[in-house]
């Protein structure tokens, strides 16, 4: 099924939801995406726009220091082999334990920033050696860290439980499994090119290429997809650890704390009633989000009775949105929603109609301020080339998918 986000991408539509029960099913690299676990991490403050408002530049300076990005960018963490295979197993808890971020934290990832099923033995060497530099990074692309102001909110009690309020400073994170997650996909799709026709699956495209539930190629595929997606959570953990750095060398004292932490890019394991039974299935999201409803045990016990925040985030220019997932989701689209806007026009096309420097004197007037390694990638990310994220999350919150919370307008962008 496809998200309202929905557009092209390798294998599966970015923005497209498959679900494979255990006997009979298959996985699929093409469902996943070749960024592991690209997902978004919400930080929440204690602090007033007013307040940040007048050092926006000097916040976003010292956090494009504190945070590496850009197209191959290495972090300030230069992983040993065994942190590396300790990230791959633990994710966040394991960033934790090195001293990044705080274990409360955890309780507010989803899967606790730790997903089980990791098989490091999977790993390639090229993907290894892409991996060790690369924690605590944004990369390039649509990922970004972003200041952001609460503008409105929608549903004031929802908006409470999640300690959000209107002229609030909150920061998002976009990113993912780096190159890391990138060669593994790699690596693993020329496995499952072979498996298909090894056990003679009649795919129409190659980029489908698949292995059956239970064969050693798919095993070995998830384990290996496992491992990329608990280095992203501690990929992100680590980021908003500088994050925290940086705000408290302006504002000491100053509070900020995790709302949520979610997954676009992943293959999980998760229960679901179809034909009125229950199952476990292989959910596939590409470019979609979890959103479960209050009646899920996986969600936070801080949101209990609510259900899981869903985070939507805008395309550098525009609104992103905080959504609570509903159990009519469960339904509907096997407990997912759209991940952001969707594009409209290719990155090749936007370098023809834009520049950086309009890009970002466009920005400016809007009072947005950014930073980014590179103008052309400001240029292929420009505002115009998505869709407008509020139609996106209007069909999502009409379906009753998931209910929308709060609009957050970006102050800063730090881009690769």
């Amino acid at each position: 099924m496809a998200m309202p986000d929905a557009h092209l991408g390798y294998g599966f539509p970015i923005g497209g939801v498959a679900a494979f029960k255990e006997q009979g099913g298959i996985i699929s690299p093409g469902g996943v995406g070749f960024d592991i676990n690209c997902g978004v991490r919400l930080l929440r403050s204690d602090l007033q726009a007013r307040d940040v408002q007048p050092l926006i530049n000097t916040l976003l300076d010292a956090l494009f220091q504190a945070v590496p990005s850009g197209l191959g960018s290495t972090g300030r963490l230069h992983a040993t082999d065994r942190q590396l295979t300790e990230s791959f197993l633990r994710g966040a808890e394991w960033a934790v334990e090195e001293g990044y971020g705080v274990e409360s934290d955890l309780d507010f990832c989803e899967e606790n920033g730790s997903m089980p099923g990791a098989d490091p033995s999977q790993v390639g060497v090229k993907a290894r050696k892409r991996g060790r530099p690369q924690l605590g990074t944004l990369g390039s692309g649509n990922h970004f860290l972003e200041i952001q102001r609460v503008e409105e909110i929608y549903n004031p009690e929802i908006a409470k439980r999640f300690g959000l309020f209107k002229g609030q400073i909150t920061v998002m994170i976009h990113c993912g499994s780096r190159g890391a997650g990138h060669q593994i996909c790699t690596d693993h799709l020329d496995v499952l090119s072979k498996a298909v026709r090894k056990y003679n699956i009649d795919i129409p495209d190659k980029q489908l290429a698949c292995a059956p539930l239970g064969t050693p190629e798919a095993d070995h595929y998830f384990g290996a997809m496992v491992c990329a997606a608990n280095y992203a959570w501690a990929n992100r953990h680590i980021i908003a650890h500088w994050t925290r750095e940086v705000f408290d060398r302006y504002f000491p004292g100053s509070q900020l704390q995790l709302l949520y932490d979610v997954a676009h890019n992943v293959a999980k394991i998760e229960e679901h009633r179809v034909e009125g039974k229950k199952e476990r299935l292989y959910v596939h999201r590409k470019g979609a989000t979890r959103a479960f409803g209050p009646s899920r045990t996986e969600i936070p016990a801080a949101y209990e009775g609510l259900g899981q925040p869903v985070l939507i985030p805008g395309s550098m220019g525009t609104a992103s949105y905080v959504l609570c997932g509903q159990d009519k989701a469960l339904d509907l689209t096997f407990g997912s929603a759209c991940h952001g806007s969707g594009r409209v026009m290719s990155r090749s096309q936007a370098l023809r109609q834009f520049t950086g420097k309009e890009v970002k004197a466009a920005l400016n007037r809007d009072g947005i301020a950014v930073r980014s390694t590179s103008p052309g990638m400001l240029a292929e990310e420009a505002p115009q080339v998505y869709k407008p994220s509020g139609d996106v999350v209007d069909v999502v919150h009409n379906l009753g998918i998931a209910t929308r919370v709060a609009r957050l307008v970006p102050l800063g962008v730090s881009k690769g």
